[in-house]
């Protein structure tokens, strides 16, 4: 009677080790099918978070561009008042020192190329000199 019991008991241990051992093999089977489902719905999510994401990005991008835009025009007129106003103030500066402007000079410089072309008419033509030894 010994051996029946101890029969009965290997017996109910294997059938027990079995049923877990199938346990454990469906859990793997649902745990793969549900991952899968899982995983398609984590790629669909990401897909739709991505394309909302650019749409977004594209719409900014616009809006930060005339806003770019806008300062660099600001900043440009500006600048152009500033590179004015100080080429007006050294010009009034060296005016003040007596310091002839560049129209001047140019003025200056084509009257003494005439009156140097007038001398140099006027001049009478020797011959050359010769040295003395």
């Amino acid at each position: 009677m010994a051996t029946k019991k101890k029969k009965k008991t290997t017996d109910e241990m294997r059938e027990s080790a079995h049923q877990i051992w199938l346990a454990g093999l469906g859990a793997l089977s649902v745990a793969e099918e549900e991952g899968t489902k899982l995983f398609k719905r984590l790629v669909k999510e990401g897909q739709s978070f991505e394309k909302r994401g650019k749409q977004r990005l594209e719409s900014m991008q616009g809006k930060v561009e005339d806003r770019v835009d806008d300062v660099r025009d600001k900043a440009e007129s500006t600048l152009d008042r500033l590179g004015s106003s100080f080429d007006e103030n050294v010009a009034a500066t060296l005016k003040r020192l007596g310091v002839p402007s560049r129209h001047e000079i140019q003025r200056l410089t084509k009257r003494v190329e005439e009156l140097t072309a007038k001398v140099d008419a006027l001049r009478p033509k020797s011959a050359p000199r010769t040295r003395a030894k």
